[in-house]
């Protein structure tokens, strides 16, 4: 299941820097297979992350809710990814990127879920996902030292 495409990536960085940061061989066209390599990267670099908890890749077409906000996600790895090929890479594209690569980090390390309205799919390969409720310890080992 892709997140994007080709034209989401020409959409977001727009027409020109699109031929300019894809046109290898200087006809300029963008190299359709350099922006294939490109979407390809990034959305292997989002599962990279949401791998640690769900099964990927997410299947968008069951959770259609998901499907813009991992197309943003995508895109904000890509556009970073295509910008690097031909520096410097603009302060927003490395903002948006670092922001992203954050909070798939949270997402991996389960501080956070994916905000969809039935579940996914957890990554059965990680085994079972241990967690607690309740109120906090009020006994522990260092107010038992003394005895």
């Amino acid at each position: 299941m892709a997140y994007l495409t080709n034209i989401d990536i020409q959409t977001r960085v727009g027409a020109t820097a699109y031929i300019q940061f894809a046109d290898d061989d200087g006809d300029s066209i963008a190299d359709v297979a350099v922006v294939d390599e490109i979407r390809l990267a990034a959305e292997a670099e989002v599962n990279s992350y949401l791998a640690a908890r769900y099964q990927v890749p997410i299947d968008v077409a069951a959770h259609t809710d998901l499907s813009d906000m991992l197309k943003s996600v995508a895109l904000d790895v890509a556009e970073y990814r295509l910008r690097l090929r031909r520096p410097p890479v603009s302060d927003d594209a490395g903002k948006r990127y670092d922001q992203t690569i954050a909070w798939l980090a949270l997402i991996a390390k389960g501080v956070i879920a994916l905000p969809a309205a039935t579940p996914v799919s957890a990554n059965s390969a990680q085994g079972t996902i241990a967690t607690t409720t309740g109120d906090k310890r009020v006994l522990s080992r260092d107010e038992f030292s003394d005895y």
